[in-house]
């Protein structure tokens, strides 16, 4: 996966898993424990039942009291994963209490015995402030739990100085954990002045409880924009009305959060059968909140009463310059330009590119729809910038549609439209709008424009679909909404990734054939909306904010460890100074 700003915060759910049911971290700390026993008892140990007693009741009695110690302030961790904790926790446990020093020097067990439990205070404080509660001074108390209990039994087996090492080497152990976490903090503390913690809480909380906690942060650094969003408005007599529009605004970042489910909240929001395609927005115009979505729709309303409607239309064409090709088809004093290149990547393409576009286009026509039809994934990959190859073709392709379609001869058509429904889930590539189509009919030619609410479409699936819609209609574009619902655990999740074209195909089909027998005499009008002080992420703070959460997380792992391996060591050297 490419290291880019618009893939750098779902790649961070590389780091989420599933918990184990609680039984079986239960049953291999169970084992463990009385392995330990069984290896003692035929080394003929002075020491009896130790692996039960240390292990396995602290790590018991973790398991039971973590969850409700947590939930005393308001937070929430799972049975499953206070259980793989105390699973980890008994292992690291075990590992360092076996250590070879106990093979070297006689004596030493107890010693290890206490690091060890200061080794897990550190492991579990560092984990419940990452996935329960940001706050160090509420975690510490389920963070003691385990080697807590375990102090108390090994204070039994190996009398009062236990305790006192054990009690000095939790002191050391946290003091290196508070470092550790607080250094964590810095990166995201000096650039956008907010908690690293409390963001990896929100962003664990919104993938595994859908919580909308990370808006909060969304919000801090977020900056308003003023878009444009152009709207085809096509009335028919005796039918529901069919809205076409294009927001430059992007449906992300993952999940429901910001704008992810950005076009279902405007098709509901809009009225009649809306389709909302996408326009020209990278993660930058993420909206912080869904309660952004309602300034759109204010905009876009406000406009209604000054739409000129025309009931001509011209025949769709489609122009190609390089590797970037667009179907056009004006409509009235509007312009409709699909673009796509298929079959190479189709990827997000920056907002200037698409104002310059419009732009450009308004010499001709009042109004131009330019849609990203985002149907071509080879892998999450960088977007379409300014002043790149790409960017000039799509410009350059444009123009050349723009200046062919002022010229066509237009005539009255017909407009018809569907919404099917499909038996796929979000995890499977497909949003809760399902398939939209709208067919044109201009005299004998049809045109088919096919909307599937999902991000991005599989290389090849665009080939398999449309080669099968043309033998209904003369000229035909897959698009997709780019919704970002899909995407709550992987960058990665296109139309035909999950689910086989072949699967999808009749679904796609009858989209078509439904919009073919919807069809009727139409006019259409178009209106261009400023969508005023919109709150998204802003320029380049998706990349910010991605770069210092990864770069944080590269020096985690040896931070930690050199961190925790220099307590160890203390303790080991105190150990002798004081014996």
């Amino acid at each position: 996966m490419p290291n880019t700003g618009e893939s750098k915060i779902e790649g961070l759910t590389r780091f989420l898993f599933r918990a184990p049911s609680w039984p079986r971290s239960l049953a291999i700390i169970l084992i463990l424990s009385l392995s330990l026993d069984a290896a003692s008892f035929i080394r003929s140990s002075d020491i009896h039942h130790f692996g039960f007693w240390g292990f396995f009741i602290p790590a018991l009695l973790a398991f039971i009291l973590t969850k409700p110690f947590v939930e005393i302030f308001g937070k929430k961790i799972t049975w499953n994963r206070s259980a793989l904790l105390a699973l980890a926790c008994t292992v690291f446990s075990i590992i360092i209490s076996l250590f070879p020093f106990f093979l070297i020097f006689e004596g030493i067990y107890p010693l290890l015995y206490a690091v060890s439990l200061g080794f897990i205070f550190g492991i579990r404080l560092i984990v419940l402030v990452a996935i329960a509660d940001y706050k160090i001074s509420h975690m510490a108390s389920p963070a003691l739990l385990q080697s807590i209990f375990a102090i108390v039994l090994g204070t039994y087996y190996f009398g009062y100085v236990f305790t006192i090492y054990a009690v000095l080497i939790h002191l050391m152990f946290g003091a290196g954990v508070i470092m550790f976490l607080w250094l964590v903090e810095r990166p995201l503390k000096k650039n956008f002045h907010i908690s690293a913690l409390n963001f990896i809480n929100a962003f664990i909380a919104h993938n595994t409880d859908g919580s909308k906690a990370l808006e909060e942060f969304f919000r801090d650094i977020g900056e308003d924009v003023y878009v444009p969003q152009t709207t085809l408005f096509f009335k028919r007599d005796g039918k529901k009305d069919i809205i076409f529009t294009v927001p430059n605004l992007h449906p992300g970042p993952m999940g429901e959060i910001g704008g992810g489910n950005l076009p279902k909240v405007l098709h509901e929001s809009l009225g009649g059968e809306t389709i909302v395609t996408h326009g020209c927005a990278t993660h930058d115009f993420n909206l912080i909140s869904e309660n952004e979505i309602p300034k759109v729709v204010s905009a876009i309303n406000k406009t209604r009463d000054n739409i000129k409607y025309y009931n001509t239309a011209g025949v769709s064409k489609r122009i190609v310059y390089d590797s970037v090709q667009v179907l056009s088809q004006p409509f009235g004093d509007s312009l409709l330009l699909v673009s796509t290149r298929y079959p190479e990547k189709t990827e997000d393409i920056d907002y200037p590119i698409g104002l310059s576009i419009m732009a450009e286009g308004q010499k001709r026509f009042s109004h131009i729809a330019f849609i990203d039809a985002h149907n071509c994934m080879t892998d999450v990959s960088n977007p379409v910038m300014p002043a790149s190859r790409t960017a000039y073709e799509y410009m350059k392709v444009c123009d050349i549609a723009g200046e062919e379609a002022v010229n066509e001869k237009q005539e009255t058509f017909e407009a018809g439209v569907a919404h099917v429904s499909v038996p796929f889930s979000r995890e499977e590539g497909f949003g809760d709008i399902g398939i939209q189509a709208m067919v044109i009919q201009r005299g004998e030619n049809k045109t088919a424009y096919v909307l599937f609410d999902g991000n991005n479409m599989l290389n090849g699936v665009r080939e398999i679909l449309r080669d099968e819609i043309l033998k209904h209609v003369d000229e035909c574009e897959l698009m997709t909404t780019d919704s970002h619902v899909v995407n709550t655990l992987s960058g990665k999740n296109p139309v035909g990734y999950r689910i086989e074209a072949k699967k999808i195909l009749p679904y796609a089909l009858s989209a078509v054939n439904e919009a073919i027998s919807d069809l009727a005499p139409a006019r259409c009008g178009a209106t261009t909306a400023w969508c005023e002080g919109v709150t998204v992420f802003g320029s380049h703070r998706i990349s910010q904010l991605a770069s210092s959460v990864n770069a944080m997380l590269t020096f985690i792992a040896p931070l930690g460890f050199t961190i925790l391996l220099l307590a160890f060591i203390f303790s080991v050297v105190g150990y002798f100074l004081l014996t």
